[in-house]
């Protein structure tokens, strides 16, 4: 399939299969992580993986947003590691962290595995379930998994807006 058929067919998961995803599957998603553009290419992100019943156990501590999911990948940056803008202090990590994890997001829809983004999480939550280190920023949680065979995209998830109302041409 074609970029533009991946990105379109791709949706929110939100009911997975009870099968685990292989190992080389999620390695070839991690690896689609570890390509991803990063300012500077400094790589800040730091990525955890709960595959086991008791680390799914830990993320399910952390958000609400639960959904059968047999693979977690909890997105971070480490802000030591991320540039920073000269000009107002601004860090990267949390935009490197993001592309991060749209790639990770694409690539797992491309060898038919699910996911949802999920934001909502409790970020002192993940520190302590996780013990981040000091200086690690939680991003994302990234719940992953088979499709379950109903499992089926929100009603909102084809609506878009017209071109004209998110694009200026100059």
């Amino acid at each position: 399939m074609d970029f533009l058929e991946l990105a379109e067919t791709r949706y929110s998961v939100r009911k997975f299969s009870p099968h685990p995803v292989e190992r080389e599957k999620l390695e070839a998603i991690l690896r689609a992580g570890q390509v991803s553009p990063t300012a500077c290419n400094n790589q800040p992100q730091r990525v955890l993986v709960a595959q086991s019943p008791e680390a799914l156990e830990r993320v399910r501590r952390c958000s609400v947003h639960h959904f059968g999911e047999t693979l977690a990948l909890l997105v971070c940056f480490d802000k030591t590691e991320c540039w920073t803008r000269d000009y107002d202090g601004s860090p990267s990590g949390e935009v490197d962290a993001s592309i991060v994890t749209t790639h990770m997001m694409l690539a797992a829809w491309e060898l038919g595995i699910g996911s949802t983004w999920v934001m909502h999480f409790i970020p002192e939550a993940v520190r302590v379930e996780f013990s981040l280190p000091e200086g690690w920023e939680p991003v994302a949680l990234l719940l992953m998994g088979y499709p379950a065979q109903d499992a089926a995209p929100s009603p909102l998830h084809s609506r878009k807006k017209p071109l004209e109302e998110t694009v200026t041409y100059l």
